[in-house]
């Protein structure tokens, strides 16, 4: 049992760091601001919430975060905290979703549903939380970063607009992309992840 849980965890730092690495690998996307670019670091996490559960995901999302505030960092855990919560919404419900329902379809349906409660948590905790704590503790105003939005997009004149035009489409398409991922994936990977969840699953059963 022991070594199951060893096991478990290995994996599940394993993931974390590749989490932590992918975060590097940015790509800007000109319909949006610059600072919003769509990265694969919540690929781990839902690798790891679909082969070893949701509690997997979320401990794999907040460990590539702890570790991008750690050795990064500038944006004094503000950009860490959001991504954090936003990812661990993702693959949260993705995993609970896939948990009930071990299937192809239970998978897409996990992912769909968990992008949406991504973009919309998203779009809540950067109206209400993660914006202002910029302005507040990094000094960037939110004007300034309604104005970035509107040099992309004219429709976007204050932060209700910026919010329902940028954050929220931005997090659908990240979320699209990351879903697409992996179910491109999922099948290579998760058996050699897979076999140590049930292993844990087991022991504690006999526990």
């Amino acid at each position: 049992m022991k070594k199951s849980k060893l096991n478990f965890m290995t994996k599940t730092a394993m993931l974390s760091v590749i989490g932590f690495l992918l975060m590097f690998i940015e790509l800007p996307i000109p319909i949006f601001p610059a600072f919003l670019k769509i990265d694969i670091s919540d690929l781990p996490a839902l690798i790891g919430a679909f082969a070893l559960g949701p509690i997997a995901g979320i401990t794999i999302e907040l460990v590539k975060n702890i570790l991008h505030g750690i050795f990064v960092g500038g944006t004094a855990f503000i950009g860490e905290l959001a991504n954090f919560v936003v990812g661990s919404l993702l693959v949260c419900t993705a995993g609970i979703i896939y948990k009930k329902r071990k299937t192809k379809g239970g998978a897409i349906t996990g992912l769909f549903v968990g992008t949406v409660v991504m973009s919309v948590g998203a779009s809540i905790m950067n109206y209400f939380v993660v914006l202002p704590l910029y302005e507040t503790v990094l000094h960037f105003p939110v004007s300034a970063v309604v104005a970035m939005g509107s040099k992309i997009n004219s429709h976007i004149t204050n932060l209700n607009t910026f919010v329902i035009l940028s954050i929220l489409p931005f997090n659908i398409l990240k979320g699209f992309v990351a879903s697409g991922i992996t179910m491109a994936v999922y099948k290579s990977v998760a058996p050699f992840i897979q076999k140590e969840a049930d292993a844990v699953e087991l022991a504690n059963k006999k526990a």
